[in-house]
């Protein structure tokens, strides 16, 4: 059996958060995050996880082929208290050691959570909770580190990098660069992604815990008192008021998603005149063909014209041969996820 300190407790902790958490507890941890990545590196930019002094830890950097060494360096860099970076590929002989013999290759950078470094995590989980966008730039050779967030500055280097730290936010995706022969490393923390979902069917039921799971902050919207009863939904936000007036008041951005459920064209046209008018990046609505061709018909009537009617998924969901209620709300989280990264099965 493994031992119980190499196995994570958690599939998607928050890792600034458990940092923070822990050395405030008196615990020394390490902090560990992907830099760079190449061919068939199994966990994106940007991955973290943080390692306590007894070698438990959260998060993952590799899905499990280095974790194991990754682990006992960083019981050395938290007893050196000083950052360590290190490079897995085909080209490293330890690499057939740790699982990467297939030809990928990752760098991950190792900083011991000392006394600046707690400062930064504090700072960065503050403006977290504020819904605030978030850069933390790091530089690899000594680990020091800095935040930026829209409408400030970010220089680094002597370099001023606030035009990169912007695209990274806005691209939503971190990247590493070189200044001054100096490489820095601009992870990003944007806010959650949000999905809000009209009428607590039983398809909201399933995709519900889904999309938690995903990394999506979900509302449910429904009016109806009968369908709204929060111990259908778990832990997922419940309102009960008219769709329209939920949607303008959350400010829909680029970083929304909004599926309609009910059936109803009181509440479902309700959403859509809202979310249309919005940048959300997926807008989907449950029901047939014939359905959704009424939808369209009422919507044109409101003024949408073709291209603006273009951008709801209807019928809802990848066509996958779904019946069920889970297996609906699991083509219609794989259409939003599709749709997300820009992916077109």
């Amino acid at each position: 059996m493994s031992d119980p300190a190499m196995v994570p407790s958690s599939p998607l902790p928050d890792v600034p958060s458990l940092a923070l958490e822990w050395v405030k507890a008196g615990r020394q941890a390490a902090l560990v995050s992907v830099i760079s990545t190449w061919g068939s590196a199994p966990r994106p930019l940007g991955s973290q996880l943080v390692v306590r002094d007894d070698m438990h830890f959260e998060g993952s950097v590799s899905g499990g082929c280095i974790e194991g060494d990754v682990l006992t360096v960083a019981m050395d860099v938290i007893a050196a208290g000083t950052p360590k970076l290190l490079d897995y590929g085909v080209t490293n002989d330890q690499a057939w050691s740790v699982g990467l013999a297939c030809g990928g290759r990752i760098r991950v950078f190792l900083q011991p959570v000392d006394t600046a470094l707690e400062a930064i995590l504090e700072d960065l989980n503050q403006r977290r909770l504020d819904k605030r966008p978030v850069v933390m730039a790091t530089l690899v050779e000594d680990g020091q580190s800095t935040l930026y967030s829209p409408a400030e500055t970010l220089e680094i280097c002597g370099s001023d990098l606030t035009a990169e730290a912007a695209a990274a936010i806005t691209a939503d995706r971190p990247r590493s660069l070189v200044r001054a022969d100096q490489e820095i490393f601009l992870n990003v923390f944007n806010p959650p992604l949000r999905l809000f979902v009209i009428g607590a069917v039983h398809i909201a039921q399933a995709l519900v815990p889904m999309a938690e799971l995903a990394g999506f902050e979900v509302t449910v919207i429904d009016p109806r008192g009968v369908f709204a009863n929060q111990a259908r939904l778990g832990a997922a936000r419940l309102v009960e008021d008219w769709p329209d007036d939920v949607l303008q008041a959350a400010r829909l951005d680029r970083r929304s998603a909004v599926i309609t459920l009910t059936h109803d064209p009181k509440l479902d046209d309700a959403a859509l005149n809202v979310a249309l008018k919005s940048e959300a990046f997926y807008i989907g609505s449950l029901g047939s063909g014939k359905t959704h061709a009424a939808r369209l018909a009422r919507l044109q009537e409101l003024g949408f014209d073709e291209a603006a009617l273009g951008r709801i998924h209807g019928p809802l969901g990848l066509d996958i041969g779904a019946q069920t209620p889970a297996e609906i709300a699991t083509s219609a989280l794989a259409q939003v996820i599709a749709t997300l990264r820009n992916h077109r099965p």
